[in-house]
């Protein structure tokens, strides 16, 4: 489907269709079904609690996948089976490393602030690596490297369209230079969950959440990665509860697993 009005079908914990200025992108791909246990390292587990919305047969044919990180709740056992090894995977610079290990050879890992372009016709879609921190302190060395991207749509030499998508980042100092070097942001994809490893944050929370809102200011923020797993421990309503407190609500758009919503106010 392609349409002028920027849009996004949720499938469940961060894993997204993207549909932009007739792009197909394909965020954090995690499709194991409940019951099935992802890998989050170190020996740790968590057992999904939700079905996903779509399988790899059902989507739409992508341009790329945009993953944030390689974590087990957001590259999966059956992403790695199923989907096209000549499909681009924009991501961290860590995890091309292991996607061209296992056949992905279109992987391309991005440092921070740097760009990759696709372009159709008169239209072009640059997505740029972001700054993200998944934990707090020593413990983030012990965990994957996460980025966050830009999602930029110019048409003609004009931009028509920015979206930020946050990756699995905590609210940290180093994000303030997101909004100074990108203002005028459209739409926010965010992570949420408060997820906690042995009782530590490592995603953001509704607080944090609010708190990143409040810095980035987008026109649009629409919450997702909140409810599929166990350690995931901040609900979707506790963020829209504080949105709601600090006068932000108004911006938030809830989207429900296999739904599609416009990524425009």
């Amino acid at each position: 489907m392609e349409t002028d009005q920027p849009n996004v079908t949720f499938i469940g914990t961060a894993t997204t269709v993207l549909r932009i200025g007739g792009f197909t992108l394909l965020t954090d791909p995690n499709f194991l079904h409940r019951g099935q246990r992802a890998y989050l390292g170190k020996g740790l587990w968590s057992r999904r609690s939700t079905e996903p919305a779509l399988t790899i047969p059902e989507l739409p044919a992508l341009d790329a996948v945009v993953l944030s990180h390689l974590h087990g709740d957001h590259f999966d056992r059956v992403a790695r089976k199923g989907l096209d090894r000549e499909l681009p995977i924009i991501t961290t610079q860590a995890a091309e490393r292991k996607l061209r290990k296992w056949g992905f050879r279109a992987a391309e890992g991005l440092p921070t602030w740097r760009s990759r372009e696709l372009s159709r016709g008169s239209s072009t879609l640059r997505l740029t690596s972001l700054p993200g921190q998944h934990g707090p302190g020593a413990l983030d060395r012990l965990l994957p490297d996460v980025m966050g991207t830009m999602i930029d749509l110019d048409r003609d030499g004009t931009r028509r369209f920015r979206l930020y998508v946050t990756g699995d980042t905590l609210r940290r100092p180093q994000l303030a230079e997101i909004p100074q070097r990108f203002p005028d942001i459209d739409a926010m994809l965010i992570h949420l969950g408060g997820t906690r490893i042995a009782g530590i944050l490592v995603t953001m929370d509704a607080k944090q959440g609010a708190d990143l809102v409040e810095l980035i200011r987008p026109k649009l923020t629409v919450p997702i990665h909140y409810d599929d797993y166990p350690v995931f421990r901040s609900p979707l309503r506790h963020f829209v509860e504080e949105a709601k407190r600090r006068g932000l609500v108004s911006g938030v758009r809830t989207i429900l697993r296999g739904e599609t919503v416009p990524l425009t106010v």
